[in-house]
């Protein structure tokens, strides 16, 4: 059978849709939230173990940081300007690091406070061609798990492995057993000398070596500010789509003046590694949708219990379930319609929650609540089942 795209996926589970009259843009729906959180949640837990601070920066900048960041020259067709002060226009960010950059260089640092990891869900917009525009996969507006490492040249090998088993352990969790790396090399259009750009491919083919990394090397295809990593996860059409990204930076520290003092209280640009796990958040989401055919883990499901009253005069004991799983962490769904069981029981399976909670006259007489989740079916009191439950739908790690 073949799978589904993810937009219709996206439409049979009312997770979200799009609008002609906001192009690549997407209006997200209670379930589609749900997973949305369920994901942010996760890779916000992983941040926080691997040592980055959470940060949020502005969504509009002035174009003099922008000019001074290179994007102006290098990115500016891509980029929403706007205000009416013709002296100092402002731009939506298409990336995070800037704003990163002046958080970073706010303060004196010293090389003993490095690395720095910072990192954000940070609101981006860029201006695709609306032919480009593919769903989730490709938008104009967008969530990326961005993050910057600040730190010394003789770290950047430590870093780029650590971010590897990273990346190579979140794919894992989220069912992707394999994926794609390439290294891809400077474009025409760059910012820096070549002797920068020399200097920045051997470390960065040094530190993938070093993680034992295999990336095909793709020319031309760098950022304007130096080269990078990027690891992509195929479609069901075998499309290859790149979500991961780790790319080595010493040209845009030094022209957005950022520092940091060495032994001898002389001043050194850091070297800045930008680096996405996920990417976008919406590709991912489209990704993850096509990959499980919209059977998602249960940690992930937008919905994980269906509590099903048998009858009407089970409808208060029911609602009681549903506050208790919910109270234990679980996403809980009230099936209090007129439908008969069997139909509610189908209408669940069809919105992939994968596990039903039943209350009939047994279950409202001694306590206990009927399970079906995991192709099992038992019976047991209220709190063993919302344990058993959340156990089981607990996130990875």
């Amino acid at each position: 059978m073949d799978h589904m795209d993810h937009r219709s996926l996206g439409e049979q589970l009312e997770l979200f849709h799009f609008e002609d009259e906001a192009p690549g843009s997407v209006f997200w729906h209670p379930r589609g939230f749900a997973l949305y959180g369920a994901v942010e949640g996760y890779m916000r837990r992983r941040n926080a173990a691997a040592g980055y601070q959470e940060v949020r920066s502005p969504a509009m900048l002035r174009r003099s940081v922008w000019e001074r960041s290179g994007h102006w020259e290098h990115f500016h067709e891509n980029m929403f300007v706007v205000g009416e002060d013709a002296e100092h226009p402002l731009a939506l960010k298409p990336m995070n690091c800037p704003g990163h950059v002046r958080i970073f260089r706010h303060r004196v640092r010293s090389w003993r406070d490095l690395p720095i990891r910072l990192c954000e869900f940070g609101q981006c917009h860029r201006n695709e061609p609306s032919g480009a525009l593919h769903g989730l996969l490709r938008l104009k507006a967008f969530v990326q798990d961005d993050g910057h490492i600040f730190c010394r040249e003789e770290q950047v090998g430590g870093e780029v492995a650590k971010f590897c088993n990273l990346l190579a352990s979140v794919y894992a969790d989220f069912g992707f057993g394999s994926f794609e790396a390439a290294m891809s090399l400077r474009p025409g259009r760059r910012s820096g000398s070549d002797a920068q750009w020399d200097l920045a491919e051997a470390m960065l083919a040094s530190a993938a070596a070093a993680a034992g990394l295999s990336a095909s090397r793709v020319p031309g295809e760098g950022a304007f500010y130096g080269p990078k990593l990027e690891f992509s996860l195929r479609d069901r059409r075998g499309v290859a789509w790149q979500c991961g990204v780790i790319q080595l930076g010493i040209i845009q520290p030094e022209m957005m003046g950022a520092s940091y003092r060495d032994g001898e209280d002389g001043r050194i640009p850091p070297v800045m590694l930008h680096r996405a796990v996920l990417g976008s958040l919406e590709r991912f989401i489209g990704m993850l949708l096509e990959h499980h055919d919209g059977d998602l883990p249960p940690w992930l499901a937008p919905e994980q219990v269906a509590v099903i009253p048998v009858a009407d005069r089970h409808r208060g004991r029911a609602a009681e379930v549903r506050d208790a799983l919910g109270q234990a962490g679980l996403r809980a769904r009230l099936a209090d319609g007129q439908d008969r069981m069997s139909a509610k029981v189908r209408s669940a399976a069809m919105m992939r929650i994968p596990a039903i909670a039943v209350v009939g006259d047994r279950e409202l007489s001694d306590g206990s609540v009927s399970l079906r989740f995991a192709g099992q079916e038992s019976g047991m009191q209220l709190a063993g089942a919302a344990a058993a439950l959340a156990a089981w739908a607990s996130p990875p790690g």
